[in-house]
């Protein structure tokens, strides 16, 4: 068999897969997210290092004879968060520039998906900052494994505080045509560690389905009936640019209630407003959806040395 005819059944069977991949829904998603600023390849390991998440959603119902709602999906996380200043390796405290910390958190969420392509989703985290969310360990145990230098300055970091946050997050469809289109995001925190509220855009390009049933808002489960789908994989690249007022970031500032009068902490005071701007694509196929992305993102604190960017690798796993 030449190569001509290799490559035509190569092609031939991954269409035969993608097409069955998808005649059927499923009800449940399990799957994690890494973020590492490493995976950009600029050799920078500062401020928002690492992040590491495991998310499970569960399809409640779909498609009901409400005629707005179309389901609704209940969902559970937990993940943790590492901050560190323009390195992980400070010798002194004037070097810190952005607090050592960690936030180690879990929460569960409430989305609805409507039928004119809007969303709402409803969460709480419950969590900790400080030694308690094990940073200075992850990292540290990280570095040891992959041969990297062995940090130095997390006695400075952010001291213990308990984390109570209440979120919500609402898409709305603009505009659509074709191979492109445009949504509009708002998001609110309210909480021990995080308050603030912010608003963006996503912008799509290529095969994807509506927001109601579509990776980009986490609505690819369904309950106990197949979707009439636009496409039977999507596979696209966004770009979601955002604007972010921040009221109280306790990974910048320590604990809600005063200082701990530690005199090794090191706090700072957050900017009031942060923009950002992530570029990445999606690949949803069967039970697997697989998304990498770039995240660029100003300065938190008026002391940093640089503005930050990080990298970012999703999979998720669907299943009855």
């Amino acid at each position: 068999m030449n190569l001509k005819n290799i490559s035509l059944l190569l092609i031939l069977l991954l269409s035969t897969f993608f097409s069955r991949a998808q005649q059927k829904n499923y009800q449940n998603e399990l799957g994690f997210q890494t973020d590492n600023d490493a995976y950009l390849a600029q050799g920078s390991d500062r401020y928002y290092t690492n992040g590491l998440f495991f998310y499970f959603r569960h399809a409640l119902q779909t498609d009901t004879a409400d005629q707005k709602l179309f389901g609704k999906t209940l969902g559970f996380e937990v993940g943790q968060k590492m901050y560190n200043p323009q390195s992980a390796f400070i010798p002194a405290a004037q070097y810190v520039d952005r607090p050592f910390a960690g936030y180690l958190y879990a929460g569960s969420s409430l989305q609805y998906l409507f039928k004119n392509e809007s969303a709402l989703k409803l969460g709480v985290q419950l969590g900790v900052t400080g030694p308690a969310a094990l940073a200075r360990q992850a990292q540290e145990l990280v570095h040891r494994v992959v041969g990297f230098y062995t940090p130095m300055g997390w006695q400075y970091q952010i001291r213990n505080n308990i984390g109570v946050n209440f979120l919500a997050n609402y898409d709305l469809l603009f505009f659509r045509s074709g191979w492109f289109d445009l949504a509009g995001n708002t998001a609110v925190n309210l909480g021990t560690t995080f308050t603030g509220a912010g608003v963006g855009l996503t912008l799509r390009f290529g095969e994807f389905n509506p927001l109601y049933h579509s990776v980009s808002t986490s609505g690819l489960v369904a309950k106990k009936r197949l979707i009439n789908e636009i496409h039977r994989r999507e596979f696209f690249f966004y770009l979601k640019p955002s604007a972010n007022y921040i009221a109280y970031d306790a990974t910048v500032q320590g604990s809600l209630f005063g200082s701990s009068n530690d005199p090794q902490e090191i706090t700072s005071k957050p900017k009031s407003f942060v923009f950002s701007q992530e570029v990445g694509g999606n690949l949803t196929a069967g039970h697997f959806t697989f998304n990498l992305a770039a995240v660029f993102k100003t300065r938190e604190v008026k002391e940093m040395v640089l503005a930050h960017q990080w990298g970012t690798v999703t999979a998720l796993y669907r299943f009855n």
